[in-house]
C-alpha cells in the first residue's frame, strides 16, 4: 500500500510538472545505438545525401561577398543577392508563381532616416541614443520644434475615470508625462478600479493619440531605464528605418514624442522640484496635477523620407495529387549593409539560410527529375526586410501568394552555420524552435527522421515559453504561425559575430549546415509526402 501510494504521488508530480512548461524544452538526444538509415534505394536518403558543404560554400562565397554590401532592403546589394537566387532556381527549374514578375514578390517600403534631432534645453545640448531616444517613423518630418515652457502632465490620461487634461490648456504645448498610470492608497487603479493595470499602461499609443487630437506639439515621456530601449532599438536607429506599404504623405494619428532620461526631466524641472513633488504627491492619491515649467527647450526633428522597393523571391515545386496543398520553405536573404566602408556581410545571419535553401530547391528539383515529383506542393520562399522587423514575411502573410487556408507548414532557416559556445566541443547539433507550437505531428515528424537519418542532438531550449531572449517571436516564421500555420524556426545559436562585421564566410561550418540541410530536407520530405495533412492542435499565442 505504501509503494502504491507513493507511485500515485510520483504519477501526480509528473503530470503537475508536465502542465508547468507547456511546450518542449531541454534536449533530445537520438538513440545512436540504432544505425543511420543509409540504404541507397531510399529515395530520400539518396536525395538528402547530395547536399553538399561545397556547394553550400559556392552560393555563400556570393551572398556574403564585399560585392554585395551587406544586403540592406532596399539597396544596391541586395538586388545583387535577388538576381543571384533568381538565377539559380531558375537554372534548376522551378516554377515562377506570376508571368509577369517571375520570382519576384514586390513589397513597397517607405525609408525613413533623422537628418538632424538635436536637442537643447536651456542651451546644453543632449545626443540621441545617449540621453534620449526618437524613432523617425513614429514621428511627423518638423524642423524645429521649440518653446519658452515645458508642462508636466502627470500621465498624460483622458478616460471618464481619470483625466490629466482637466483644466490643462494644452494646444500646441510641449508636455512632459510619465509612463504608467495612477493607483489609489487601497493600490487599485484609478482607471480599472482593481489591482490590474489599464489599457493607459499597456498601450502608449492611447496616450499619444489623445495628445495629437488635443493639439499638443510634442510629448516628452520620461523613460526610467533609457540605456536598455536605446539598446532594444540600436540597430533600427544605425539603419535606414523600413515600414510597410508606401507612407510617405500619410500622416501619423500620434504626436510626435521623444523619450527621455530622468536626467532630462530633472533638467527640465530645474527650480520647480518642490512644485514637482507636491504635483506626484496628488497623482499619488489619483488626483490629477500638472505644472509649468519654463525652460528653453528646441529640438531639431527633420528627417528624409522615400518609398523604396523590396523583393520576397519565390520559386515553387508543384505536387503530384495534391499540388494545392503547400509547404513553404524559408529564410530572410537581407542583412543590415554597411556603414560607411564598414561592410556587414551576415555570412551566418543570414546567408546560411539562404544557401540551404538553394540547395533544398536544387535536391526536390532532383526527385522530380528522376520522376519522385513530392505529392504535396513545395513552395521556396527568400524573404526582404526580416532585418527591419520580420517585414518581408509580414507582407506575404497579409498578401499571400498561395492560400494560408492551404498553407501546411512553414520551415523556416536563420543562422545555422555556426558552432555557439555551449556545442564549442560538438556541433552536430540544432536548436528546434515552435515545433510543438501548434502541431504535435510536426514535432513528431521532426523528431522520427532526425533519428532515422541524421540523428542531431534537437536542443529545444529556446522553445520553452520562459525564454528570454524569446527566439520564437523573433524570425520569419512567426508571421505564419500567427496564422495559426504550423511552423519550425532551425537556429544553430548567437555568437560573438552577431550584427557585427566580422560575421564572414571563415567562420561558417559547412559540414554542420549540410547535415542540418539533411535534417530539414527528411522533415520536409515526410510532410510533402504523407497520405493525411498534419493536424493543428495548438493555439496560436
Amino acid at each position: 500500500m505504501k509503494h502504491k501510494f507513493s507511485l500515485i504521488i510520483f504519477i501526480l508530480i509528473l503530470q503537475i510538472g508536465a502542465g508547468y512548461s507547456q511546450y518542449t524544452s531541454g534536449i533530445s538526444t537520438p538513440d545512436r545505438s540504432q544505425p543511420k538509415a543509409n540504404n541507397e534505394s531510399d529515395v530520400a536518403y539518396r536525395l538528402a545525401s547530395g547536399i553538399s558543404p561545397a556547394r553550400l560554400r559556392d552560393h555563400m562565397k556570393v551572398l556574403a561577398s564585399d560585392s554585395l554590401e551587406g544586403r540592406e532592403t532596399g539597396q544596391k546589394g541586395i538586388q545583387l543577392a535577388a538576381d543571384y537566387i533568381s538565377k539559380n532556381i531558375r537554372n534548376l527549374g522551378l516554377y515562377a508563381p506570376n508571368a509577369q514578375q517571375g520570382y519576384l514578390h514586390p513589397v513597397a517600403f517607405t525609408y525613413s532616416k533623422w537628418l538632424d534631432t538635436d536637442m537643447y534645453i536651456s542651451g546644453k545640448r543632449y545626443r540621441l541614443m545617449w540621453d534620449y531616444l526618437a524613432m523617425p517613423e513614429n514621428n511627423e518630418n518638423k524642423e524645429i520644434i521649440k518653446d519658452s515652457e515645458v508642462l508636466f502632465l502627470g500621465y498624460g490620461i483622458d478616460s471618464p475615470e481619470y483625466s490629466d487634461y482637466k483644466k490643462a490648456d494644452v494646444k500646441d504645448k510641449i508636455i512632459m508625462i510619465n509612463k504608467g498610470e495612477p493607483w489609489n492608497k487601497d493600490g487599485n487603479s484609478c482607471i480599472s478600479g482593481t489591482k490590474d493595470t489599464s489599457a493607459w499602461s499597456r498601450d502608449l499609443k492611447m496616450k499619444l493619440k489623445v495628445a495629437k487630437e488635443k493639439g499638443v506639439k510634442l510629448v516628452l515621456i520620461i523613460e526610467d531605464d533609457i540605456k536598455k530601449l536605446v539598446e532594444d532599438n540600436r540597430s533600427k536607429l544605425l539603419s535606414a528605418n523600413l515600414q510597410l506599404g508606401n507612407l510617405k504623405d500619410k500622416p501619423l494619428t500620434t504626436a510626435n514624442h521623444v523619450f527621455i532620461s530622468s536626467t532630462i526631466a530633472k533638467d527640465i524641472i530645474g527650480k520647480n522640484e518642490k512644485k514637482i513633488i507636491k504635483a506626484r504627491k496628488k497623482l499619488a492619491k489619483g488626483k490629477p496635477s500638472n505644472v509649468k515649467l519654463e525652460t528653453d527647450f528646441i529640438i531639431n526633428m527633420a528627417k528624409e523620407v522615400k518609398v523604396l522597393e523590396g523583393n520576397n523571391i519565390i520559386g515553387y515545386i508543384e505536387g503530384k495529387t495534391k499540388k494545392d496543398e503547400y509547404i513553404i520553405v524559408s529564410a530572410h536573404y537581407d542583412h543590415l549593409g554597411k556603414r560607411g566602408d564598414e561592410i556587414f556581410n551576415g555570412a551566418d545571419d543570414n546567408a546560411s539560410g539562404t544557401s540551404t535553401l538553394l540547395e533544398l530547391a536544387r535536391a526536390f528539383q532532383g526527385a522530380v527529375l528522376e520522376g519522385n515529383r513530392p505529392e504535396r506542393s513545395i513552395v521556396f520562399v527568400w524573404f526582404c526586410g526580416e532585418e527591419k522587423g520580420l517585414l518581408g514575411s509580414e507582407y506575404y502573410s497579409e498578401n499571400p501568394v498561395f492560400p494560408l487556408a492551404s498553407t501546411v507548414a512553414d520551415i523556416n532557416v536563420d543562422m545555422i552555420g555556426r558552432v555557439d559556445e555551449k556545442y564549442k566541443d560538438n556541433p552536430d547539433y540544432i536548436y528546434v524552435i515552435g515545433s510543438d507550437r501548434l502541431s504535435t505531428d510536426l514535432h513528431k515528424i521532426n523528431e522520427a527522421a532526425n533519428q532515422k537519418y541524421t540523428q542531431l542532438i534537437l536542443d529545444y531550449t529556446y522553445n520553452d515559453e520562459k525564454d528570454p531572449n524569446k527566439f520564437y517571436y523573433r524570425s520569419d516564421h512567426y508571421n505564419f504561425a500567427e496564422k495559426g500555420i504550423p511552423s519550425i524556426f532551425y537556429f544553430s545559436g548567437t555568437h560573438e559575430d552577431y550584427h557585427r562585421t566580422t560575421d564572414d564566410i571563415e567562420k561558417i561550418n559547412f559540414d554542420k549546415m549540410a547535415g542540418i540541410g539533411r535534417l530539414i530536407f527528411h522533415t520536409l520530405w515526410e510532410l510533402a509526402n504523407r497520405p493525411e495533412r498534419i493536424v493543428v492542435d495548438g493555439v496560436v499565442k
